[in-house]
């Protein structure tokens, strides 16, 4: 089996101001979507998710690191891909994102240098001025990206999320073991 080592790379300076980040809070619109709403005839939304920054969530989470949703609309499709990653906390129809992120931390007993946000619009600006780490995906409104301490390379809805996720797992250290515990199968008697 030929050896797969983490090629991916960030600035050191942008790694260690991401480091001890323990919850990550994601917008959905523009983030974990391209940004378009379809409604279709009937009034039902449909959204386009990227299977990439699933994954990155999902890791996210073995890696230390909640994934957390915090939105300013309330879909059916939202909450449906929110419940197929298994995200424990998320908070839909979201008008004030600093109340949201202030209850948020509250309840999980940590401080603001200790959450990360990505968010691409005016209603992030709120968590991503008091977050010890920000990002914005490439694309975003001038003011989001102007705010953010890193602007991913891929937009929104096509592995922006994905790339925050892999930023934070390697300000953790975490990336390269759980890249090789991706490795590990089930056909050489060990699990990932």
């Amino acid at each position: 089996m030929r050896e797969i080592r983490p090629t991916l790379s960030f600035p050191p300076e942008l790694l260690l101001k991401a480091q001890g980040v323990r919850v990550a809070v994601f917008d959905v619109d523009g983030v974990l979507t391209d940004g378009r709403i379809y409604i279709g005839e009937h009034g039902e939304t449909v959204k386009a998710f990227s299977t990439l920054d699933g994954h990155g969530l999902k890791l996210l989470k073995l890696g230390g690191i909640e994934p957390v949703v915090v939105t300013g609309r309330d879909s059916p499709a939202v909450r449906k891909r929110v419940a197929d990653l298994g995200l424990v906390h998320a908070r839909y129809g979201v008008h004030d994102k600093l109340a949201a992120g202030e209850a948020l931390l509250r309840e999980l007993g940590l401080g603001w240098r200790e959450l990360a946000v990505i968010g691409d619009d005016w209603p992030d600006l709120p968590l991503m001025a008091r977050a010890g780490f920000s990002c914005a995906p490439q694309g975003a409104h001038p003011e989001a990206c102007a705010a953010a301490d890193h602007v991913t390379r891929a937009p929104g809805g096509y592995g922006a999320a994905r790339e925050f996720c892999d930023l934070l797992l390697m300000a953790q250290g975490r990336y390269a073991e759980l890249l090789a515990t991706q490795m590990r199968t089930l056909d050489d008697g060990r699990q990932g």
